[in-house]
C-alpha cells in the first residue's frame, strides 16, 4: 500500500526524493537482510514462537510508523517492520511445511497460502488508492488491526506442534556475517543506482559482500551445527526453486515500478487508477490459486513454472506496445491477466518445490532461503531498472520505458529455461542432514 502513498508522504513531512525512497527500502533492508537468520531462528526456538513474537513487533513498528511526524522515525518504523516480516514469513511457510505432510495436503495448504497473498496484495492496491484521497497515515496503519487478528488467532489455531525446536546450537559467527552480507548487499543494490554502478563505493561494498558471504562458508564448514547447513543446496529442486522466485520477483518488482510511472506520470492517471489496472492480476491469482496443488498433483510443479515463465515473458511483451494512449482492452487488460497467470501458476508450485525432500528441522532455513532469493531479486532487479531510467534523463519517454521493460521481459526468459531443466531432473528425495547424497543433482 505504501507505494501509491509516496507522494503524499514526501509532501506531508518535506522528504527529499532521496529520503523518500528509505521510506520503502529500509522495509527492504530489514526484510531482505535479516530472512535467513528469521528462517533459522524458527527452526531452533520454535516456529509458533517467533511467529507471534515477530507478528507483535510488526503490529507495533505499523502503529508508530502511522502516527509518527519525522522523516528519519518513519524510515525506523520502517526497517523495524521489515525485521520482523524476515521472521514471520519463514516461520508462517515452515509451519504449514511441518502441519501438512509432503504430498496432496501440503500442496493444497500451500495453495491456499498463496491465494490469501494474492488477496491480500490486490486489496491492499486498491485500499492504497483508497486510503491515499483520506490521508496517507492510514495506508500505514490498516495493518496493524489486520495483525492484531491473526495474532488473536494464530494463539489459537496455531498447534503446539509447530513449537518443537531442532537439535543443535547457535551459530552466532554464522548469524553475524550472514547478516551482514545480506544488509550490506541490500544496501548497495539500493544505493547504487544513486551512488553509480561503478563508483568506488559501489564496488567496494560488493567487493565486502563477497568477501562475508566466503568467511561465512569457511565458517560454515568448521560448524558442527551451522546456521545454514550448505548442502542443502545440493538439492536440484530447492536451487531451482530459489532461481525462479529471484527472476519472478525481480522481474515483476521492476516492472512494477516502471508500470507505476508510467500510469501516474507520464499518462496522469490517478491513484485509484492505476492500483486498478494491477486489479485484473491480482484477482486472477486469488481465484485460481487454491487450485494449484491439484494440478500440481496431476502434471507436477515444473510444468506450471515453466508455463508460468513463458506466461510471463508474453505479459512483459505486451506492455513493450506502449504508447501515450494504450489500449485497456487490448493491451493494459490481457497484459496483467498475463501476468496474473504467470502468478498463479508459479508461486505455490515454487514454494512446492523449495519445501519438499527438505527434513522438518531444515524447513525454516528452505523457507528462508526462498523468501530470501525473492526479496534480494527484486532489489536488484529494482536497482537495474532505476539506472535504465535514470539513462533517460529527467523526463520520462516511452522508449526509457520500453528498455526497462525488456530487463524484464529478458529475465523471465532466462526463467523459462531454468524451469526447462527439471524435466530431466530425478524426483528429490528426503534428506537426512548427515547424508546430502540422497539429494538430486542440480
Amino acid at each position: 500500500m505504501v507505494g501509491v502513498a509516496l507522494p503524499a508522504i514526501q509532501h506531508d513531512l518535506g522528504l527529499s526524493t532521496s529520503s523518500l525512497q528509505w521510506v520503502v527500502s529500509g522495509y527492504v533492508l530489514g526484510y531482505g537482510g535479516l530472512l535467513l537468520l528469521g528462517g533459522r531462528t524458527a527452526d531452533l526456538l520454535g516456529r509458533r514462537r517467533v511467529f507471534l513474537v515477530a507478528l507483535g513487533v510488526f503490529a507495533v513498528a505499523s502503529l508508530l510508523g502511522g502516527l509518527v511526524d519525522d522523516g528519519t522515525l518513519l524510515i525506523v518504523a520502517r526497517f523495524v517492520k521489515g525485521v520482523a516480516a524476515a521472521f514471520t514469513a519463514p516461520a508462517a511457510l515452515s509451519i504449514i511445511t511441518t502441519t501438512f505432510p509432503e504430498g496432496p495436503e501440503r500442496n493444497k495448504a500451500l495453495s491456499i497460502f498463496t491465494a490469501c497473498g494474492a488477496s491480500g496484495y490486490s486489496l491492499g492496491l486498491v485500499l492504497s488508492g483508497l486510503l491515499t484521497e483520506i490521508g496517507w497515515r492510514w495506508t500505514l496503519l490498516m495493518p496493524v488491526p489486520v495483525a492484531i487478528i491473526a495474532l488473536v488467532a494464530a494463539l489459537k489455531v496455531l498447534p503446539r506442534s509447530a513449537e518443537e525446536r531442532a537439535e543443535g546450537g547457535h551459530d552466532l559467527i554464522g548469524a553475524v556475517l550472514i547478516t551482514a552480507s545480506m544488509l550490506l548487499l541490500v544496501f548497495t543494490v539500493v544505493q547504487a543506482p544513486e551512488a553509480g554502478w561503478t563508483s568506488l563505493r559501489t564496488i567496494g561494498s560488493l567487493v565486502a559482500v563477497v568477501a562475508l558471504l566466503g568467511l561465512f562458508v569457511l565458517a560454515e564448514l568448521r560448524m558442527k551445527h551451522p546456521l545454514v547447513r550448505l548442502g542443502i543446496l545440493r538439492s536440484g529442486s530447492l536451487v531451482r526453486a530459489n532461481l525462479g522466485l529471484l527472476i519472478l520477483m525481480g522481474s515483476y518488482v521492476a516492472f512494477q515500478f516502471v508500470a507505476m510511472q508510467y500510469f501516474q506520470n507520464l499518462l496522469g492517471w490517478s491513484a485509484l487508477g492505476t492500483a486498478l489496472a494491477f486489479l485484473p492480476a491480482g484477482l486472477l491469482v486469488a481465484i485460481t490459486s487454491t487450485k494449484m496443488g491439484d494440478f500440481a498433483d496431476r502434471f507436477g510443479t515444473t510444468k506450471l513454472t515453466i508455463i508460468g515463465a513463458a506466461a510471463l515473458a508474453g505479459g512483459y511483451a505486451m506492455f513493450l506496445g506502449i504508447d501515450e494512449r494504450p489500449s485497456l482492452g487490448g493491451l493494459v487488460i490481457p497484459g496483467m491477466l498475463l501476468l496474473g497467470i504467470a502468478f498463479a501458476l508459479s508461486f505455490a508450485p515454487l514454494n512446492i518445490q523449495a519445501t519438499n525432500g527438505v527434513n522438518d528441522d531444515e524447513q525454516g532455513l528452505a523457507s528462508g532461503l526462498l523468501n530470501t532469493s525473492g526479496q534480494v531479486g527484486g532489489a536488484i532487479v529494482l536497482a537495474a531498472v532505476s539506472a535504465v531510467l535514470s539513462s533517460g534523463g529527467t523526463t520520462l519517454s516511452i522508449d526509457t520505458l520500453r528498455s526497462a521493460i525488456v530487463v524484464s521481459l529478458v529475465l523471465a526468459l532466462v526463467g523459462v529455461a531454468i524451469s526447462a531443466t527439471g524435466l530431466r531432473a530425478r524426483k528429490p528425495v528426503v534428506a537426512e542432514p548427515e547424508d546430502a547424497k540422497v539429494f538430486e543433482t542440480v
